[in-house]
């Protein structure tokens, strides 16, 4: 079989069990094939939508009339079939969101849509309203996010109270944590160990210093079982491990603030860069004309 444009070399002795290691080039092939997070793929939480339909609904007085979701993989909201009076409060692909709102401007079907912050006025028509609501969509995409409508009479507004509406419905929505376990000192784990490795912190143990464990007793029915499993270790170790481990906490705070340290800089000079644009007379006398 041949694949066009790969690079990679794909041979398989058949009767043997040796394989050719990947290569760059053989990851970079197979990462084209997995699917991308786009804008376009930001289906919305069901409970944030459920906090933005109850506010539409009671904002604009929509009791008792058919909401309509035509954005759905496959779907096509040209060929939808539309009842009448329904408004349509959906999510719709952000990269064609212009080409939607004036098709449903011209059709006079009602809507209120999800649509990106930082392009909101890109469509000019209808209104806006400004949330700026940071969303975690289902495929994981973190969005900022505000909306366009034809149903309100400004152009352009704040709603506090669906920004705040979306927040409670995000921690809704957020899967529960699970348990964090906090073990003892004298028992060491791999992924215990991994914060002293990120932290470029040294250790050794030989045989005698450690037995192996895959559980811990426990004044439960059941064992503790261990993620992984583990090692015990001395208390002379456990020490050791407990003095690592505070370095590696105190090398973290470091960083952080270094990191705070970064970013200040950075403001400073992207305001030190900051260029300001004057306006045209043009647009001087429009604004002169304005209410």
């Amino acid at each position: 079989m041949k694949f066009e444009g790969c690079k990679a070399l794909f041979l398989i002795w058949k009767g043997n069990s040796k394989i050719m290691p990947k290569s760059k080039t053989y990851d970079e092939f197979v990462e084209k094939f997995k699917p991308k997070k786009t804008t376009d793929d930001c289906y919305t939480p069901p409970a944030i939508y459920e906090a933005v339909k109850n506010w539409a609904v009671k904002e604009y007085g929509l009791e008792g009339k058919e909401v309509v979701r035509p954005f759905y993989p496959g779907g096509d909201y040209e060929s939808y079939d539309y009842p009448a009076d329904c408004v349509v409060i959906d999510n719709p692909p952000f990269s064609i969101l212009t080409k939607i709102v004036n098709y449903y401007i011209e059709k006079e079907v009602k809507f209120f849509l999800f649509a990106p912050q930082l392009t909101l006025f890109s469509s000019r028509s209808g209104s806006f309203i400004v949330t700026d609501s940071k969303i975690i969509y289902e495929n994981g995409a973190e969005v900022r996010t505000s909306f366009i409508t034809n149903m309100d009479k400004y152009k352009i507004r704040s709603a506090e109270e669906l920004r705040l509406a979306i927040i409670k419905a995000q921690e809704v929505e957020e899967k529960p944590s699970l348990p964090k376990y906090e073990y003892p000192h004298h028992v060491i784990t791999s992924a215990r160990l991994a914060k002293l490795v990120n932290r470029g912190l040294e250790f050794f143990f030989g045989d005698k210093d450690v037995s192996f464990t895959r559980s811990l007793d426990s004044q439960r029915p059941l064992k503790k079982a261990l993620f992984g499993a583990g090692f015990l270790i001395s208390e002379q170790r456990a020490l050791e491990q407990r003095a690592l481990e505070q370095r590696a906490l105190e090398q973290r705070a470091l960083e952080q603030r270094a990191r705070e340290q970064r970013a200040r800089e950075q403001r400073a000079r992207e305001q030190e860069q900051r260029i300001y644009w004057e306006l045209s007379d043009r647009e001087k006398e429009i604004i002169k004309n304005l209410g």
